[in-house]
């Protein structure tokens, strides 16, 4: 009993028995020193480092700082930390880490930095012994060759993190002087000067020659941009551009997650920072431009047309790449958009200053330099490829700052109105009208695609800028002699009075027969052909419906043969497209009323402009032109007439305004479409048979079969869809100035 007695006493001081206290700061050094005596011992040995026990101790020492910090808490320093301070630990793990020996101590030594800027929670980037090797350690990535590039991703991501959490910090790691600042400012000031007179901004970056100037996308001479070129002074922003480039996803992902860390700091300073004093601006506009010079010549229009929106961070997972499209030059193509969305979502992000001052970037290097030559060129196939790519821009395209510098790139900045024979004030815009009325139906089709693409983007000065300068002073009206508008005095009794161009025109008169009437379309009542006195500048709203539902005449109907092609399947579509175009105003000021004609302006002045001069010359040989051709040229005209402007309105959609001698508006080009058709109805036997016959066809219901005047029964289909889709427009619009909107819901 004594002897189990005397056992549990000494097992019970066995228990009690503590191990004296670890002094951390002696393990630290101890660890410390473990790794130099490891190059004091070994010379001329070969064995990768993760053979040898320093990455152990780099651990052991990271997991001591982290415990140090927690005990002390955020606000002392720890003694292991002061020591890692004040002996330069970081320095020399860096200068180790260059030496790359043992091999891979580089990793080792990236891994490190990472771990210490994540797991450390107290701010440490403004410590001079931190940000400097940190400094030393990013000009060690990205250099050609590495064979680190994840662990290197990994390290920049974490220091553009710490940037984001304290954004004071940046210019210690970009190695930013005040006096550099200053000069960068000044510099960039009269660049931007001279960018806008037109001549060529030198870079004063170290990156050798801009890229625009030397390289054209479809002459397709890959050569090397600047940013391939790795400068010796390579900092943080030159080196995230180079891992953006990384033939491996994740490494490209996390280049690109930095960059967007760095640009959406939303402190003002930084973001002028990130402008005026680092070549990011210029590195990023320089790699769309290499992007855009290896796109293949020989893509095809249709796959440029049908490419899908892409989304810069869909391209990286899996379900992006298997989802991806494949045709000759997709791969290029993807890696173009790709880039061109993550620009778009960086301007998106980023403060005003720093977007507006990569848009500019993107509009000299890309826009001007590269693509206006493009458009210009004499090739037809190079125009109609380029033309295609730079649809497809557009619709990717959503930034403000860059939808300002598209619109001044293609559209100028001219407030005045046309004039019929100025072809020089922008000539890159006139040559893109021009080529909506090419010899080539495809170019045609492509740049109609462009415009449409343009007047979808929420930007006043678009539809300013094509058809509203023109019609800002009503001149398209036949003026009273007490100076004021026409506005039509009419009794019971009086006829109505077309134009000089539409009494000439012997249909007008006799298209309205009381057979358009009895059709099933009909919505109320007849239009009065004898209309009371209206000076308000918008006739009713029914009138005008019914005006366009009865311009086309009977025989040349469609609808009645088949189901589901009434008048009312337009009215939904318009209504959404109104509630669209709507949604755009609100800081457009548009005036809610007509604006009083001018007695200074002459009517003979007006000019409606190349835009609607072009679309009215297609739409008035609609019963000639291809199929695809009619469709684009009416969805554009379509897209103009849904906008709420009432000029626009009252120029595009009033049937019974009265025009100024030698003015032709849309419904008078149709009445002369009309009266073109009616006569060549009388020669085509059988006219109404074989119309339905082809719309039966263009719907997939009947078999392909040869039936003679194809292009003309098409064209006819399409101007009977035309008036209708108008009508629908009327009826949605007007009724917004009056009643309610909602009510076409009930329709």
């Amino acid at each position: 009993m004594d002897m189990f007695s005397k056992l549990t006493h000494l097992f019970q001081q066995a228990l009690e028995t503590r191990e004296p206290p670890v002094n951390l700061l002696d393990s630290f050094v101890d660890h410390w020193k473990g790794i130099t005596n490891y190059y004091i011992e070994t010379t001329g040995q070969t064995r990768p480092v993760k053979q040898t026990d320093i990455p152990w101790r780099l651990k052991q020492m990271l997991d001591i700082l982290v415990f140090e910090e927690a005990q002390q808490g955020q606000e002392e320093m720890g003694p292991c930390m002061e020591y890692l301070l004040q002996h330069k630990l970081l320095e020399t793990l860096c200068t180790l880490g260059k030496a790359q020996y043992p091999p891979g101590m580089n990793q080792q030594v990236l891994v490190f930095f990472s771990k210490i800027l994540v797991q450390i929670q107290k701010p440490m980037l403004h410590i001079l012994n931190v940000y400097r090797p940190v400094q030393k350690l990013v000009r060690l990535c990205g250099l050609p060759g590495s064979q680190t590039e994840k662990e290197e991703a990994q390290f920049m991501f974490v220091v553009c993190s710490r940037v984001k959490q304290d954004p004071y910090v940046l210019n210690y790691i970009l190695e930013i002087k005040k006096d550099n600042h200053s000069k960068r400012s000044i510099s960039t000031s009269e660049d931007t000067e001279k960018g806008r007179s037109g001549e060529t901004v030198s870079s004063n970056y170290p990156t050798a020659s801009n890229p625009a100037s030397t390289s054209s996308p479809q002459q397709h001479s890959p050569t090397d941009s600047p940013s391939t070129i790795f400068p010796a002074n390579a900092g943080l922003i030159h080196v995230l551009v180079h891992l953006s480039r990384s033939q491996k996803s994740r490494v490209a992902l996390k280049a690109f997650e930095s960059l967007l860390l760095l640009v959406s700091i939303p402190k003002e300073d930084t973001a002028v920072c990130l402008a005026e004093s680092t070549p990011l601006c210029q590195l990023l506009a320089e790699r769309l431009c290499e992007l855009f010079s290896q796109l293949p010549a020989t893509l095809e229009p249709a796959d440029i047309h049908s490419f899908p929106q892409t989304h810069w961070n869909v391209a990286f997972s899996q379900s992006g790449m298997q989802e991806s499209q494949s045709f000759p030059g997709s791969e290029h193509m993807e890696s173009f958009f790709a880039w061109l969305d993550f620009l778009d979502h960086l301007m998106r992000e980023a403060p005003k200053s720093l977007a507006v001052k990569l848009a500019k970037e993107i509009h000299h290097c890309w826009l001007v330099g590269v693509l206006q030559h493009e458009l210009l060129q004499m090739s037809e196939m190079g125009v109609l490829v380029n033309t295609a790519l730079l649809c497809c821009s557009v619709r990717h395209i959503q930034s403000p700052a860059m939808v300002e510098e598209l619109v001044s790139f293609l559209l100028g900045r001219q407030t005045q109105s046309e004039q019929r024979f100025d072809t020089e004030s922008h000539v890159l815009r006139y040559q893109l009208i021009e080529h909506c009325d090419h010899i080539s139906d495809e170019i045609s089709i492509t740049t109609l695609l462009l415009f449409e693409a343009l007047l979808q983007k929420p930007h006043r000065d678009i539809l300013f800028n094509l058809v509203l300068r023109n019609l800002e002073n009503r001149c398209y009206l036949t003026r009273t002699l007490g100076g004021g508008d026409d506005c039509r005095h009419f009794t019971d009794t009086d006829p109505v009075e077309e134009n000089e161009e539409l009494e000439e025109d012997p249909f007008f008169t006799d298209m309205y027969g009381e057979d358009e009437f009895n059709s099933s379309e009909q919505l109320l009542h007849r239009p009065q052909l004898i209309r009371k006195h209206r000076c308000s500048g918008q006739t009713q709203a029914l009138d005008i419906v019914n005006s366009f539902l009865c311009l086309v005449p009977q025989e040349a109907k469609t609808s009645q043969h088949v189901q589901g092609a009434r008048y009312e399947t337009y009215v939904h579509d318009a209504h959404e497209q109104f509630k669209e175009c709507t949604a755009f105003l609100l800081d457009w000021d548009w005036p809610e009323s007509l604006k009083p004609t001018e007695l200074s302006v002459s009517s003979s002045d007006f000019f409606e402009g190349h835009f609607l001069k072009v679309l009215f010359d297609r739409i008035g040989r609609i019963l000639e032109q291809p199929y695809e051709l009619n469709l684009q040229v009416t969805s554009v005209l379509s897209r103009l007439a849904v906008f709420p402007h009432p000029h626009l309105h009252e120029y595009l959609l009033d049937p019974y305004i009265i025009l100024a001698p030698g003015v032709r508006s849309l419904f008078s080009v149709l009445i002369r479409v009309i009266g073109e058709l009616m006569q060549r109805i009388e020669v085509i036997p059988n006219f109404t048979e074989k119309l339905v016959h082809v719309r039966r066809q263009l719907m997939g219901l009947d078999g392909e079969s040869g039936v003679d005047h194809m292009p003309l029964l098409k064209g006819v289909i399409i101007l009977e869809e035309f008036c209708k889709e108008l009508a629908a427009i009327a009826f949605v619009k007007l009724p917004a100035n009056n009643t309610n909107l909602q009510n076409t819901d009930t329709l």
